[in-house]
């Protein structure tokens, strides 16, 4: 078997492969042997039928098949040694067909795209910003009504108010307005947060026990997934509602009291003595609401790290072959209407994946099997002390971990996130990064572009 590889031009190359009868021929009488071993034909015994009758009935179809695997072999033994970096696979050049019966010797080409050849170095000279979001008053007073809210105590007032929780027995009405005998009834709490109409919701507000409201649910509840919720019925009956009319009758009103700002609090939130006064608990909570957005930050440095090195540059692609790749590949038929509008995003994908290659390569982050494990022992620690549970040896925390690790998400899980932690130190340790504090408000407008 003979492999030879054309010269690249435009990230594009020819490998032609020449299949002699001699490369295949052993395999395949190989093959036929077993065949006839195992062959049940009529009027010949089990392993006694003939070979020129299980030559005739199988030799070209096992030619076909043995032949193809020789050549999905050799492709994966040349790209591996001589080190051919290839984006996508290699595609099949049909010229002319092939004469199976007939031939013994074959020759076929194969179409492969290259990857671009490139270094990446980051220095000083690359520069990005950093934002570091920092919790303003407005902020840490709705977090901090927030865990007032959690801590509170349910009441029930005469009559509601706007947020309040109207507890309703939800009965179908007929074009008549009278309850249908045969229509949707359930008992259920209704959010007046969640009310999407406001004049609906305005007829929530006042209402007294035994008072009615009629309303249109389709109009008052956008999300039908909760609507199907409160209704006890399941999402497509929601689209085939006979009548969207419902009659509520309130049973009771709900209001959520707040817990005051008081050291009763701060004790159930941080324990006992930890929190003085209102000022510490609001510097506490804008501390962890802080750290929380170290997150976010550096999810937004990752992401313009990407729009950085991919704008910067430019990498070249072999974009017709790989249009044609994605059309020959893709399990569902794609147009080419399709193929232009999503291209662009795929190849700027594709060159991200090669760019980030070669950082990782560059810096030598790896992530092994021990590091998983250890990284998992860690995690697992930390949530034992967390629920104030007795921290094990080590030998139990490796056997809870190795259990955890057996599943393939889970392991996936906590193998991302170091390499996450790794690159992300990169980033952090070369780029020249220039810190700048925005509110919460003014970091969403940045990450969504506006």
């Amino acid at each position: 078997m003979k492999l030879t590889q054309s010269k690249a031009k435009d990230l594009m190359a020819t490998i032609t492969v020449e299949v002699k009868a001699a490369d295949y021929s052993e395999r395949v009488e190989k093959v036929l042997k077993d065949y006839r071993k195992t062959a049940e034909v009529p009027g010949f015994r089990k392993g006694k039928t003939p070979m020129g009758i299980i030559n005739k009935k199988y030799r070209t179809s096992v030619i076909v098949e043995e032949v193809n695997k020789m050549l999905q072999d050799e492709l994966y033994k040349h790209i591996t040694a001589e080190k051919v970096r290839v984006l996508g696979s290699p595609m099949p050049i049909d010229e002319k067909p092939i004469d199976w019966e007939n031939d013994e010797d074959f020759t076929f080409e194969y179409e492969v795209g290259l990857a671009p050849e490139f270094d990446v170095k980051i220095t000083a000279k690359d520069k990005l910003n950093y934002y570091k979001i920092k919790a303003d008053a407005k902020l840490v007073d709705g977090y901090c009504n927030d865990i007032a809210k959690r801590y509170g105590k349910m009441s029930n007032p005469e009559a509601s108010v706007e947020g309040d929780l109207i507890f309703c027995t939800i009965e179908q009405l007929d074009v008549d307005g009278i309850v249908m005998d045969n229509g949707i009834k359930n008992d259920a709490t209704v959010a007046m947060d969640y009310i999407a109409d406001k004049k609906i919701k305005k007829q929530f507000v006042g209402v007294k026990t035994d008072d009615l409201i009629t309303v249109n649910v389709m109009k008052a509840f956008t999300n039908h997934s909760d609507l199907g919720a409160m209704l006890n019925v399941d999402h497509a009956a929601i689209h085939n509602l006979t009548s969207e009319e419902f009659q509520f009758t309130v049973k009771n009103v709900n209001r959520l009291e707040p817990a005051e700002l008081n050291v009763e609090l701060f004790d159930k939130v941080y324990g006992p003595g930890a929190i003085k006064d209102e000022k510490e608990f609001k510097a506490k909570v804008k501390s962890e609401a802080e750290t929380q957005f170290v997150g976010e930050s550096d999810r937004m440095l990752k992401n313009d790290v990407v729009t950085y090195f991919v704008d910067k540059l430019k990498l070249a692609m072999p974009n017709e072959f790989l249009k044609r790749w994605l059309v020959q590949t893709s399990e569902q038929p794609i147009t080419m209407e399709m193929l232009e509008t999503e291209y662009d995003m795929y190849a700027k994908s594709l060159q991200w994946q090669l760019i980030e290659n070669k950082i990782l390569e560059n810096h030598s982050i790896k992530v092994t099997q021990d590091d998983v494990l250890a990284h998992t022992k860690v995690l697992i620690s930390a949530q034992m002390k967390q629920y104030g549970q007795p921290e094990g040896d080590d030998k139990q925390l490796t056997d809870i971990a190795t259990n955890i690790l057996k599943n393939e998400e889970e392991r996936k899980k906590v193998y991302d996130q170091i390499f996450d932690e790794r690159t992300l130190a990169v980033y952090k340790e070369n780029f020249k990064l220039t810190e700048k504090s925005v509110s919460y408000d003014e970091f969403v407008k940045l990450a969504s572009g506006k």
